[in-house]
């Protein structure tokens, strides 16, 4: 998944979309497993909470819930937009998030020293294996 925790995100389908207006947030949490996110301020929901030593006085708390992250764009500030992203690899050998529309690098994604030494295990963990 492109996008991490701490990223700012537009959302570009679903409820919080108020008359087709496109809403930017940052995010909190990120679910691989289940593809969703959970952005500050969007897809907030009302959880009725019972009395408890914890929350005394009980009540109605706001909660943000997850979306789908189809449902999110990486937001440029540069462009003042979300953009479309894709992955490569530089010149120096660092996997890299890219905007597709300028080709300006947006973050490292893998430095090149972990991308070899990963590489490096791989075959040693193989001729290991055939001894």
């Amino acid at each position: 998944m492109k996008i991490r925790r701490g990223d700012m995100v537009e959302v570009i389908a679903g409820g919080d979309t108020r008359s087709g207006q496109r809403v930017t947030g940052r995010v909190l949490r990120v679910i691989p497993e289940e593809n969703k996110v959970v952005v500050e301020g969007i897809n907030k929901v009302l959880k009725h909470v019972r009395r408890s030593q914890q929350n005394p006085r009980g009540g109605r708390l706001s909660v943000e819930m997850p979306i789908n992250a189809s449902n999110v764009m990486y937001y440029n500030p540069e462009l003042g937009r979300g953009v479309r992203t894709g992955v490569r690899v530089n010149e120096r050998g660092d996997k890299v998030l890219f905007c597709r529309s300028s080709g300006k690098e947006l973050r490292v994604l893998r430095p090149a020293e972990l991308m070899n030494r990963v590489k490096g295990e791989k075959k040693q963990a193989g001729s290991e294996g055939e001894a």
